[in-house]
C-alpha cells in the first residue's frame, strides 16, 4: 500500500510539472553529454596510443655517403656492413631486455619501398635522387615503448649513427590536443553538472511547496520522513534518467555520423573508437545522473521540508 501511494504520487507529480521535470531533463540530457563526450575523447586517445605505441619503432638511421652535420659521420661514409653488423651485437649485449627485435633496412629497401611510394618520379626539392642518396637503417622494436630514451643514451654519438628516432615523436603533438580538447570539455562538463545540480534542488524544492499542504496532511497522519520524501526524489530521478537516456543516444548518433561513417572511412590509418565504447560508457553515464539527482533532492527537501 505504502508503495503504491508513492509511486501514485510520483505519477502525479510528474503530470502536474511537466516545464520543471522538462528543464530538469534538457539541463541533465547537455551536462552528462560534455561528460560522455570527455569520455569518448579520452577512450580515443587510450585506443590510439594502445595501438600506435604497439606499432612504433625506433629507427637508428646510419651515416649517409658524403657529408652530414653529425660528429659521429665525420668520415664521410656510410659504415660498412661489418660495421652494421658490429652495431647489431651492441644492441643484443647492452639492449637485450629493451629491444625485443632488430630489422635491417637497406637503402635500396628504403628506397624502393618508402620514398618511391611518397615521390614516385624521385624529386625532392628539386633534385631527382637515387638509391645512393639514402640512408641504411636499423628499426627496433622495443619490449616497452617508454624506453627510448634508455636506446637513446647507448646509440646516440656511435661511429657510423647519425640520428636516433622515436616515432612516437610523430604522434606526441596530435595526443597534446586531444588532451587539451578533453581538459575543456571535462571543465565544461563540470561546470554543467553544477547547473544540474542546482537545477534539480530548485525544481523538486518548487514542487514540494506546490503541495505543500499535501504533505502537512501526510505528515499529521504520521507518514515518515521518506514517504513524504520519496515521491520528489523519484520525480527528479526520472526526469534525470530521461535526460541521460537522450544524451547516451545522442553520443550514439556522434560516433555513428562523425566517426565510423566519415572520419574512419575519410582517415583510414588512424584507430577509432565504436558504438561498443558508447555501450560501456552508457551505464557509468546514467547511473551517475539519476545518483546525482536523487543526492540534490535528498539535500534540498531535507533543508525545505525540514522533516
Amino acid at each position: 500500500m505504502r508503495l503504491r501511494f508513492i509511486l501514485s504520487g510520483t505519477w502525479d507529480s510528474l503530470k502536474h510539472n511537466g516545464s520543471m521535470i522538462l528543464s530538469v531533463m534538457l539541463v541533465t540530457f547537455i551536462s552528462f553529454l560534455f561528460i560522455g563526450a570527455s569520455g569518448l575523447m579520452q577512450a580515443q586517445i587510450a585506443k590510439a596510443k594502445g595501438d600506435w605505441y604497439t606499432q612504433v619503432e625506433v629507427v637508428v638511421w646510419m651515416c649517409p655517403d658524403g657529408a652530414s652535420q653529425a660528429a659521429s659521420c665525420s668520415t664521410g661514409k656510410a659504415p660498412s656492413q661489418a660495421q652494421i653488423a658490429d652495431l647489431e651485437n651492441i644492441i643484443h649485449s647492452e639492449l637485450g631486455n629493451s629491444v625485443s627485435k632488430i630489422s635491417y633496412e637497406s637503402r635500396e629497401d628504403f628506397y624502393k619501398n618508402t620514398f618511391l611510394k611518397q615521390y614516385p618520379n624521385g624529386s625532392y626539392q628539386g633534385r631527382t635522387l637515387t638509391a645512393a642518396d639514402m640512408q641504411d637503417s636499423l628499426r627496433l622494436k622495443l619490449s616497452d615503448p617508454t624506453k627510448y630514451q634508455v636506446v637513446n643514451e647507448v646509440l646516440t654519438g656511435r661511429d657510423g649513427v647519425e640520428e636516433v628516432q622515436d616515432q612516437r615523436q610523430i604522434f606526441d603533438p596530435v595526443f597534446n590536443i586531444l588532451n587539451r580538447a578533453t581538459v575543456v570539455t571535462i571543465v565544461l562538463a563540470a561546470v554543467m553538472v553544477l547547473v544540474a545540480i542546482l537545477l534539480t534542488g530548485t525544481t523538486i524544492r518548487l514542487s514540494a511547496a506546490s503541495r505543500r499542504n499535501e504533505t502537512e496532511i501526510m505528515r499529521l497522519v504520521g507518514a515518515s520522513n521518506w514517504t513524504i520524501r520519496l515521491p520528489f526524489i523519484l520525480e527528479g530521478v526520472v526526469a534525470s534518467l530521461l535526460g541521460s537516456v537522450l544524451s547516451v543516444a545522442a553520443l550514439s548518433a556522434i560516433v555513428k555520423v562523425f566517426i565510423t561513417d566519415w572520419l574512419a572511412q575519410t582517415v583510414q590509418w588512424m584507430p577509432y573508437i565504436n558504438q561498443t565504447t558508447v555501450w560501456l560508457l552508457a551505464p557509468a553515464l546514467i547511473l551517475g545522473a539519476m545518483l546525482l539527482s536523487a543526492l540534490a533532492s535528498t539535500v534540498s527537501l531535507r533543508r525545505y521540508l525540514q522533516v
